[in-house]
């Protein structure tokens, strides 16, 4: 049953996440991307043959390498090339002098097939550009978004990331579960804005919270150390001259102790409170007043350590405001915690991290139809009989 439901978890097609390398057209594991241009040129020849003199269309033999250009390899290209050369010639020739089409269109098909094979070869190399591209940005998300093996720190967990552009794979939302020598912590977070300078805002506040959280005794340090990053991540652009203002980031910092299973230290830097999701209801935690990381400054009090109970099976549901922002037709926010309650009434076990994000995710795209108007991260969470996993 896990297994399923971690592959709905998947993204689907057509979702910002279905990134898949383009396919060439097979039928049973064969590639059948030769038998179009190949109809074509028998449909034109039959066309041709079987109409009066008056209506001759072996010229539009050009459309036969103009069409494997588009679906075929350059040596394919090259073959339909000269097999509608060969045909021209045949079939041209049949025909009363007074009706050949001739030279002029020969030429035609020459140079449109000429044309076609520089065609097809640029089309292949732009192709091979943009995988390689496709395996950066694929690389990029391994970086910020690391995939975690089941029951990593001790946590029962699910994911979900949906990038509000359909040809992105990562962008200012970050999530991470970190085991260390005193419990195991988890962040979620968004920086503020788009493109690449907030990916390297959140891959510089994971790198920080990686090493911090697995060595630092007290969450609040690990919170402090968070905050220092980001001023000096905002510095170090400035020095570079990339100052577009000072970047901030929302985000939520939880920590499991070993010696107090049944509580949770959070801290809240500015972000939605996460919602507790039992199989008998759903709670908020305290929002905590911090202010987003980046605006320590602007506060005489870094913001506070919130102790919370969290009973056995009871899940912890982080989500980034592309989940609570999320509009439908009428411009209604996403009702997230009543959608909630109302599957739990339905269905206790919707409390499973599994089913809950994969719930989450569903409702939001319903919600909104599909068209997501900012990133957006579901993170579930809850502790798993046996204790956490140290790295």
């Amino acid at each position: 049953m896990r297994d399923r439901l971690q592959r709905a978890l998947r993204p689907r097609a057509g979702l910002p996440e279905a990134f898949q390398r383009s396919k060439p057209l097979k039928v049973r594991g064969r590639s059948v991307a030769w038998l179009p241009p190949l109809l074509l040129l028998i449909g034109i020849v039959l066309l041709d043959v079987n109409t009066s003199g008056r209506f001759r269309i072996i010229s539009w033999l050009v459309l036969v390498p103009v069409i494997a250009a588009a679906i075929c390899g350059v040596l394919g290209t090259v073959a339909f090339a000269a097999l509608a050369l060969l045909t021209y010639g045949s079939v041209d020739t049949q025909w009363p002098h007074q009706y050949q089409n001739g030279l002029p269109d020969f030429v035609l098909v020459i140079v449109g097939s000429a044309l076609a094979a520089l065609a097809c070869s640029v089309r292949l190399r732009a192709e091979r550009r943009m995988l390689h591209m496709r395996d950066i940005a694929e690389t990029t998300r391994r970086t910020v978004l690391r995939p975690m093996p089941p029951g990593w720190g001790g946590l029962d967990h699910a994911a979900v990331y949906l990038a509000a552009d359909s040809e992105a794979r990562v962008g200012g939302d970050f999530y991470d579960i970190q085991p260390g020598r005193h419990g195991t912590r988890l962040l979620l977070g968004d920086v503020q804005g788009k493109g690449l300078a907030a990916v390297e805002a959140a891959a510089a506040l994971l790198g920080t919270f990686r090493e911090a959280g697995y060595h630092e005794p007290a969450l609040a340090t690990v919170a402090a150390r968070l905050e220092v990053r980001m001023l000096r991540h905002n510095r170090y652009r400035g020095a570079l001259g990339r100052d577009d203002g000072d970047r901030f980031a929302t985000g939520v910092l939880v920590a499991f102790p070993e010696d107090t299973p049944m509580t949770v230290e959070v801290v809240n830097f500015g972000h939605e409170p996460p919602l507790v999701v039992a199989s008998d209801g759903v709670r908020s935690l305290d929002p905590g007043h911090g202010l987003p990381l980046g605006m320590v400054e602007l506060v005489s009090a870094p913001p506070p350590v919130l102790h919370v109970a969290l009973a056995p099976g009871e899940t912890l549901l982080l989500v980034t405001d592309g989940v609570t922002e999320a509009r439908d037709a009428a411009g209604e926010f996403f009702p997230l915690r009543d959608a909630v309650t109302r599957a739990l009434a339905r269905d206790p076990r919707t409390a499973d991290p599994y089913r809950l994000v994969r719930f989450v995710r569903d409702g939001t795209l319903e919600h909104c139809g599909g068209k997501l108007a900012d990133d957006t991260t579901i993170f579930a969470v809850r502790r798993r009989a046996g204790g956490p996993r140290r790295t």
